[in-house]
């Protein structure tokens, strides 16, 4: 909202630095940081008031890994209520509100209410059950429904939104996509991408540290794709006002830096389903309204490869009763092998940094 002070640079001179978008990218960035490191100590004596701890399975369950997370019993959850508001209100400070920053909000928004939900009902009745999967199916695609009517009915996005993009193609591979084809894609990215960054979140700054590098590029391509001169040099979708969303991935990189301060081994909070759901939805749905879906799968190659690990894991065991991996996710494999969770975490950042780079790298490749 503050963008719009920069009408009145005839009164006060330096309001025009607010027209142009890295700045306020770095300001939202630098709010959202600030926010959520003061909120930090307040929401987590919160949280350990109401006694809202993580449920953990038992040894009978994981076996040794029972053990090793021994000492994260009394650890509070529900901490992606943090990153919910720094985000949130840093993005409503600088971005201009146009159809691009509505719709993602309001996936945001819906995707960390049915968190809420689901790390409530764990919480209350102490098991790690929660949500029901059905009813997160449904809920997740009454979101995706409400994203495309949104996107649909406006003039600014009716037409993009309908383009597939593929990432090493120099133009549209479909140019109108039919009704039914777009649903489905925006369900899976909305849905594999919400579930793939719950699936990474296991240990202490793992989720985290891997959606800020995601973030990162995401906000480089948004703010790619919103500019005429720079989507037409690297040959990639131009999209009106889809610039603005870079804003939400800044405010999205600090949140997520002021979660990871509290986040830390040991972790003093966890972000649960409130906001892991939440920020791989938030992820997906600009993703997609930057025509860089299928590159997530790049960008986001750890997510990728800690869900492909446990779809492995499970078609293995029933249809050979035998496991590949010591334990799925495949960071609790590393950890039963007899890694500390930092090392694990730290490899883990730096394979996630490494598709990143990768996934830049698509932008220059046509």
């Amino acid at each position: 909202m503050l963008s719009y002070l920069a009408q009145y640079e005839e009164v006060f001179g330096p309001l025009r630095l607010l027209r142009f978008l890295t700045l306020r990218m770095l300001l939202a960035s630098g709010t959202a940081l600030l926010i959520g490191y003061l909120l930090g100590p307040w929401l987590i004596k919160a949280l350990r008031r109401l006694s809202f701890q993580q449920s953990f399975r038992t040894e009978s369950e994981v076996g040794k890994l029972a053990k090793l997370h021994s000492g994260k019993k009394n650890t509070p959850t529900m901490g992606g209520l943090l990153i919910y508001v720094s985000v949130t209100f840093s993005a409503l400070l600088w971005a201009q509100l146009n159809v691009w920053t509505l719709t993602a909000l309001m996936v945001y928004t819906s995707l960390t209410v049915l968190g809420f939900l689901d790390d409530y009902l764990k919480v209350s009745k102490r098991n790690s059950k929660g949500f029901p999967s059905k009813g997160k199916v449904v809920w997740q695609s009454l979101t995706a429904a409400i994203t495309l009517l949104m996107l649909l009915n406006h003039p600014l996005s009716a037409d993009k939104v309908q383009e597939l993009w593929l990432p090493f193609i120099k133009n549209a591979v479909v140019e109108q996509m039919p009704l039914w084809a777009l649903f489905g894609f925006l369900f899976f990215v909305l849905v594999g991408s919400s579930n793939a960054i719950n699936v990474t979140d296991g240990v202490d700054g793992l989720a985290i540290g891997c959606t800020i590098t995601v973030a990162i590029v995401y906000a480089i391509m948004a703010y790619a794709a919103g500019n005429v001169i720079i989507s037409e040099y690297l040959l990639i979708s131009n999209i009106p006002g889809v610039g603005e969303l870079g804003i939400l991935c800044g405010a999205m990189v600090g949140g997520g830096l002021a979660f990871l301060w509290y986040n830390a081994h040991p972790a003093e909070v966890f972000m649960g389903d409130t906001g892991s759901l939440a920020l791989g939805g938030l992820v997906g749905v600009i993703a997609f309204m930057t025509h860089q879906a299928v590159t997530l799968i790049i960008v986001g190659g750890i997510f990728v490869i800690e869900t492909v690990s446990v779809i492995l894991q499970v078609l293995s065991f029933k249809s050979t009763g035998k496991r590949i991996f010591r334990m799925a996710p495949i960071h609790h494999h590393f950890e039963l092998k007899g890694w500390a969770e930092t090392k694990v975490v730290i490899r883990f950042w730096i394979l996630s940094l490494i598709f990143a780079f990768a996934g830049l790298a698509t932008l220059k490749i046509r």
